[in-house]
């Protein structure tokens, strides 16, 4: 059936602006040029009522919620969408509560901060505010945003630790299940910046089937329909795609030694990039071929 919700993934660090600053408002004009153009104006762009939409920014997976929540709810008043609240779960209980629950189900938008993935897993796996997540995706004009944490935690497979400089070494990547929003693909967050590709590479030899996102800062892909995506925001999207290896030495070595792939393809995405999940092709938009 097809999916009706839209999903936007970010990699972290979304550019909101510097709302932290003391000379907020002299360079409100700066921040607002962002705006114009960023992620945070796209999800609004693409939400069922626009400015008027109901968002909730869920800041479960942050250790320091009561900074992060009102950071984003001033970045979108700026924007003009003022229909904007921080929910902040922190415990299972909270989850199942019928009023938090109902808040949800009033939302056109829930926009997940960064932090730790393994914190909105635990806390909101298998309660009825996630059943009520993915019917609303699956069933209404609704939006799953994401960033950092709340952008790997979207899919069925989720990598949750792994060093960035040991990561081809067998075993050092750890992956469970996240939030299942999106099957067959694997997404890493901070990916340029932290130098994640051996993540996504063993990630990804280990199940060839899976697709793997990695998602640089202040990027993300908008996806539509569950396959459609399209690259926003100012960096890179890289892709890995390991239905074409040749061979590996996976299951020959011990763990803690290095991971050999041979002919292993990669795409590099940039903004209005677009790649289908059915057909596992992609389109460069300012292609120099055309």
């Amino acid at each position: 059936m097809k999916i009706q919700g839209k999903l936007i993934i970010i990699g972290g660090a979304v550019d909101k602006g510097s709302f932290t600053e003391t000379d907020l408002d002299r360079n409100a004009a700066k921040n607002l040029n962002f705006f114009e153009t960023g992620i945070l104006k796209r999800i609004l762009d693409e939400s069922k009522h626009k400015l008027e939409s109901r968002i909730e920014v869920i800041t479960t997976a942050s250790k320091i919620p009561k900074e992060i929540g009102p950071e984003y709810v001033k970045a979108l008043s700026y924007l003009g969408a003022n229909n904007v609240d921080v929910l902040n779960i922190e415990r299972r209980e909270e989850a199942m509560d019928p009023e938090i629950v109902a808040r949800l189900k009033a939302a056109d938008v829930v926009m997940f901060t960064g932090g730790d993935q393994l914190r909105l897993t635990s806390i909101l796996g298998g309660t009825p505010f996630h059943d009520l997540l993915l019917e609303k995706y699956h069933n209404e004009d609704f939006i799953y945003a994401g960033t950092s944490a709340g952008a790997a935690a979207a899919s069925n497979n989720m990598i949750y630790q792994g060093s960035s400089s040991e990561a081809l070494l067998k075993g050092e990547v750890k992956i469970t299940s996240g939030l299942g929003l999106i099957d067959g693909v694997i997404i890493d967050t901070h990916f340029v910046q932290r130098g994640r590709i051996g993540r996504l590479f063993q990630s990804v030899v280990g199940n060839p089937k899976v697709l793997g996102i990695g998602l640089g800062e202040d990027t993300g892909l908008l996806i539509t329909d569950g396959k459609q995506m399209e690259a926003i925001g100012s960096g890179l999207v890289i892709l890995v795609d390991g239905r074409e290896i040749k061979d590996t030495n996976l299951t020959q070595i011990e763990l803690g030694q290095p991971i050999s792939i041979s002919h292993l393809v990669t795409h590099v995405m940039s903004k209005h990039d677009t790649f289908s999940l059915d057909t596992f092709k992609m389109t460069i938009q300012s292609s120099q071929y055309v």
